[in-house]
């Protein structure tokens, strides 16, 4: 894949490198999910969160995909944030 970005800025990152590829943490999914609820009693536990989870996974590694593609069909050999604008909408469409 294209897509690279410079030392010091992978050492930021929180996302962990597994066989799969980048997973994310399940509480941190967990979370993220439950500052969005409007009731502060919904919460999202077991094999839904397991699963919005993979979703998550999923849909960046789609992401990254594309915007690969598209820097590569450019001519570019990084991807960058513009990369990510130009196939962001037919992604959400796709999901």
């Amino acid at each position: 894949m294209l897509a690279s970005c410079p030392k010091e800025a992978e050492s930021n990152h929180k996302v962990t490198m597994s066989a799969k590829g980048a997973t994310f943490k399940k509480n941190t999914v967990g979370a993220v999910l439950e500052q969005y609820f409007k009731d502060k009693k919904v919460s999202v536990k077991g094999n839904a969160l397991i699963l919005v989870t993979e979703l998550f996974r999923v849909f960046v590694k789609e992401a990254l995909s594309r915007a690969a593609d598209q820097a590569k069909n450019e001519g570019d050999t990084r991807v960058t944030i513009e990369h990510f604008e130009k196939i962001l909408a037919q992604l959400l469409l796709d999901m």
